[in-house]
């Protein structure tokens, strides 16, 4: 493989803090949650009754048409709106017959979700029981698979370098911009479209994941529920939406001016091979990922100025994480400031990774790191610099920043990115 350098050119988010990067960046700041009570009918028999839905519904996007969302999965949409606002950022304009675009055969996606089209499998289950096959949609199969987002994007965009799509539970929009990353650094594209979206806030995916006891169950007080490194955090918030980033060869990207947001460094893989929901409690795999990332982009620990932690709010995965970081930096851990983003927008899962890349390079871009929300009583076992109240400030000048996604089955991604 070669050693060509990755940038990244284009952001494009919808999240539960907004429909757009800029009002989610902007919500993070601010320290605002995106977490509501759900007003379903039957919220009342579930064990939690809340969620981080989406600030905007695909309807008022603006990019999707009526006859379009029809025929498109609720993750497929989000995948969709982030995926032409990043490829706008990045000065593509496929909105027009003389817009800028890429040469199709150089152009690549990666686009991954942990669940896939769950709310149309359900909702043409149900048909067929109560009117029978005849009223099964025939787009069923093509909306519930798991590289449908993927498949829609290549389409919008033809791409005919390679689609993909990655599953590996809350690890997999991670691996997503890491898979896109080789694919450039291969020589199989110029220019890939990566990241992660999920829908899955749904009655059925709660009672799974609260018979799990994997989320918290705060329901009286729902915006203070997602409380990384908390002594009262009690599990994830369930979140949806998406999160896309434009990576191109650096040598591309010079080549037609375009701005770049960060240079996409390294990746780290390990696996735990320990349980299949919790993470051994010293973190071994997570740290691995970590010193392989840091080995992959050529970086130094000391190099590193900041971590985005996956930090779902697990009590067992949270200090599993710290423990990850002390082992893979020893000393230079207690240097690094932390956040905890999840607090805000609820856990994408499948959309996490993407999410929280795209927030690690709006850190770096920007020299702030957004405060965790809901922090009241620092566990005892979490003695690292986490950042509350308020964002703090980077110092300027060369920086680079590691994104960590750990999934349900030991899956353990970690991403380096450097200030340009």
């Amino acid at each position: 493989m070669s050693r060509t350098r990755v940038v990244v050119t284009g952001l494009g988010a919808t999240t539960p803090l907004g429909g757009d990067v800029s009002s989610t960046w902007e919500g993070l700041l601010a320290g605002r949650t995106g977490v509501t009570r759900l007003t379903w009918d039957c919220v009342e028999d579930l064990p939690v009754r809340f969620a981080a839905q989406a600030a905007v519904e695909p309807s008022d996007s603006g990019v999707l048409s009526a006859e379009r969302r029809e025929r498109l999965d609720r993750g497929q949409q989000f995948a969709l709106i982030a995926a032409t606002e990043a490829m706008r950022d990045a000065g593509y304009d496929y909105s027009s017959e003389d817009g800028l675009r890429v040469d199709p055969d150089r152009l690549g996606v990666v686009l991954s979700t942990g669940i896939g089209g769950l709310q149309t499998a359900i909702k043409n289950y149900d048909g067929y029981l109560e009117s029978g096959w005849e009223v099964v949609s025939p787009g069923t199969y093509p909306m519930m698979r798991l590289d449908g987002g993927s498949t829609e994007v290549c389409r919008e965009f033809k791409a005919y370098a390679g689609s993909h799509g990655l599953s590996s539970a809350c690890a997999s929009s991670a691996e997503a911009v890491a898979y896109g990353m080789d694919m450039i650094r291969n020589d199989r594209a110029d220019v890939v479209i990566v990241g992660g979206t999920e829908a899955c806030v749904h009655p059925l995916q709660i009672a799974a994941f609260g018979a799990m006891r994997a989320m918290s169950t705060h329901n009286e007080e729902p915006e203070i529920a997602s409380r990384p490194f908390d002594k009262a955090r009690d599990g994830f918030v369930l979140g949806e939406g998406s999160a896309i980033l434009i990576l191109e060869s650096e040598e591309f990207a010079a080549a037609r001016g375009a701005r770049v947001h960060a240079i996409a460094a390294g990746v780290g893989y390990s696996s735990d091979g320990h349980d299949m929901v919790q993470p051994p409690e010293d973190g071994r795999g997570a740290a691995k990922a970590m010193s392989r990332c840091l080995a992959n982009a050529e970086l130094d620990p000391e190099q590193i100025v900041h971590i985005h932690p996956h930090a779902t709010a697990t009590p067992q995965g949270d200090v599993a994480e710290i423990n990850a970081i002390k082992t893979a930096f020893g000393a230079h851990a207690y240097n690094l400031p932390l956040t905890g983003t999840k607090s805000m927008t609820g856990h994408l899962l499948g959309g996490a990774g993407a999410l929280g890349a795209l927030i690690t390079i709006l850190t770096l871009r920007e020299g702030l790191i957004p405060p965790v929300r809901n922090l009241v009583d620092l566990d005892d076992a979490v003695d690292l610099d986490i950042v509350t109240d308020e964002p703090r400030k980077l110092l300027p000048g060369p920086a680079s920043a590691l994104a960590n996604s750990f999934g349900f089955g030991g899956h353990n991604v970690t991403l380096a990115f450097t200030r340009v």
